[in-house]
């Protein structure tokens, strides 16, 4: 039999078993695909989940309707394997799994551990926070999850002068990343925050301090930094890496064809099929481009497109700040992060 035959053969017969690849992470694209309406989600009851915080927990904020949460992604050619709990508390018992990057991190975060708590009935654990640094303990698999609340990877210092963010430096937490068996980080919300807004005073490359940057070159800078410390300090053999990309907003009704919607604000569906209106955000672009200069290191979660789609996943007025503001930003727990969560827990297997 031709060798081409055989091996086309070979694959289809393992995408057919079971409905999915024997080892679908070989061969599958799991950013690519679609959201298809499913009865059985979401994962979990969020009510049931004690680690969801206020901005995301929009069940209990009063968010009315349901049906956002009973979408499922579904990639092109393959199925996602379920989320076990049991097996993945077993694998990684003594383990450690650290969360690093902003609130859309923090978002995750809790997502992830909604996911293992509910998983298995009875599951003891243990909270602490030290310093930014929060970890909660799966007390019966001694794993532990943590998160560190950090907006840029690089360094952010107080010195006399006032806040310094060190384009050039990781040194402060990487002796702290380093004691973890997974790393999953994110950055890119805070590099275009400006005025009273930004929670720096001065940048400093290379003993130049300055009052501020053109923000593309900065977050280009704080990200070969990390690609550095990366390239040094990490070994494959102890340590998985992932960095995650951009988390689209939805302030812009004509993204996905609706100029008549100022925002997400009153979205119940999100956009079907598997083509996305409006075009991916430049800093994905960026991102791409540095994290692939590594990529034996690092294995980039590209969460973008798919989560495009969902403009109606989002906190809206069932968030931090209630009527009073809308949050096209974050998601709602359980929801989108779910699924960014499942493509980790596939990847990791």
């Amino acid at each position: 039999m031709n060798i081409f035959i055989f091996s086309s053969f070979l694959l289809l017969l393992l995408v057919n078993q079971n409905g999915y690849q024997i080892d679908a992470k070989e061969y599958c694209n799991f950013f690519k695909g679609s959201w298809v309406f499913d009865e059985t989600y979401p994962l979990y009851n969020s009510s049931q989940c004690p680690f969801i915080e206020h901005v995301f927990n929009c069940q209990r904020n009063g968010r009315p309707d349901h049906n956002y949460l009973k979408y499922r992604w579904q990639p092109q050619g393959c199925h996602l394997k379920s989320f076990c709990g049991y097996g993945f508390l077993n694998k990684f018992r003594n383990k450690s799994i650290m969360f690093v990057g902003d609130s859309l991190t923090r978002d995750q975060y809790q997502s992830f551990l909604c996911m293992i708590y509910t998983s298995v009935p009875g599951n003891r654990y243990t909270q602490k926070r030290e310093g930014d640094i929060s970890t909660v303990t799966f007390l019966d698999y001694g794993l532990e999850v943590k998160l560190d609340r950090n907006l840029y990877l690089v360094d952010m210092v107080r010195e006399d002068i006032g806040t310094v963010l060190k384009l050039d430096s990781v040194a402060n937490k990487a002796s702290k990343w380093l004691q973890n068996d997974v790393l999953i980080f994110n950055t890119f919300a805070w590099w275009g925050r400006k005025g009273n807004r930004k929670p720096w005073d001065f940048v400093r490359f290379r003993n130049n301090t300055m009052e501020d940057m053109d923000r593309t070159v900065a977050f280009k800078l704080g990200l070969y930094t990390w690609i550095w410390w990366v390239e040094h300090f990490i070994d494959p053999a102890k340590t998985r890496v992932f960095f995650q990309t951009v988390s689209p907003a939805h302030y812009n009704g004509r993204e996905w064809d609706d100029p008549n919607s100022k925002n997400c604000g009153g979205e119940t569906e999100p956009v079907l099929g598997s083509e996305y209106p409006g075009s991916l955000p430049p800093a994905l672009g960026v991102q791409k481009r540095i994290i692939g200069t590594i990529k034996t290191k690092v294995k980039l979660l590209d969460i973008t497109h798919l989560s495009q789609f969902r403009k109606d996943a989002h906190p809206t007025v069932y968030g931090e700040f209630g009527k009073s503001g809308m949050d096209c930003l974050h998601w709602c727990v359980a929801g989108v992060t779910d699924t960014w969560n499942e493509i980790l827990y596939n990847l990791l297997l």
